[in-house]
């Protein structure tokens, strides 16, 4: 995910100064998905009403909230992250990552102190509904955040592969598939949140429900595949321009 004005050109090949381009999106993909799911999962667990141990959630969205905020914040209030290239980096995976990480931090932290009177039986559901109210104005802007990501990403053919990069690399004469694949995964981030305020006023409402998380679990699919991927395709990247 590299765009060729921060690539010298040379003789052997395309080289990248990597002193003046860190890159952990790796990292960031991998627990952006994971967390996606994590949610998906525990709203089917509050909707079904099955049982809740509520710190087992809680150690998961603190993990996952620390890695993201750390990353997400680092890359936020760097300008840019990347030497003197492509700022709009820093926007399009340090701010989302940043904001989730936060929201993830804020269950992490309710779950720990309060999570028991989720977990005592009864219908847990009105009492998330009605803590989550608030937070879901925020959810929805950065639902539109996302459509605007995946709007400039197919505007401006970002996220393409320089042919350096093992996999995504044989694409690269096709900048717009890779383009296309990442933001339709912020298309699917962006209706999830987008859909989420109507589903804490009619949480019972199961089409609502299946949208919203077949929305957020495709894309925390993707995103934690493709994290996973990137480890492999950003190392051969390293190597190949080195």
């Amino acid at each position: 995910m590299n765009r060729p004005d921060l690539l010298v050109a040379a003789e052997s090949g395309l080289k990248i100064d990597w002193t003046k381009m860190p890159t952990y999106n790796t990292i960031m993909s991998v627990a952006a998905g994971a967390g996606l799911l994590l949610v998906v999962a525990l709203g089917r667990r509050l909707l079904g009403r099955h049982p809740l141990v509520a710190e087992s959630w809680a150690l998961a969205f603190a993990g996952l909230a620390f890695i993201l905020v750390t990353t997400g914040l680092h890359m936020t209030l760097t300008w840019p992250l990347a030497g003197q290239g492509f700022p709009f980096d820093n926007i399009i995976f340090g701010e989302p990552a940043l904001g989730f990480g936060v929201l993830l931090g804020a269950a992490a932290f309710y779950l720990w102190r309060r999570g028991d009177t989720l977990a005592q039986g009864g219908d847990a559901v009105p009492r998330v509904t009605a803590l989550a109210g608030p937070t879901s104005v925020f959810v929805l802007g950065m639902g539109l955040a996302c459509f605007g990501i995946a709007a400039a990403g197919w505007k401006y053919t970002l996220f393409a592969a320089p042919p350096e990069e093992p996999i995504s690399g044989e694409f690269a004469d096709h900048p717009m598939l890779e383009a296309s694949f990442i933001s339709t995964l912020y298309v699917l981030v962006g209706i999830g949140a987008l859909l989420f305020p109507l589903l804490l006023r009619q949480p019972r409402s199961r089409p609502l429900a299946l949208v919203v998380g077949v929305c957020w679990a495709l894309a925390g699919l993707a995103f934690l595949a493709f994290g996973g991927l990137n480890y492999f395709t950003h190392i051969g990247l390293i190597v190949n321009t080195m």
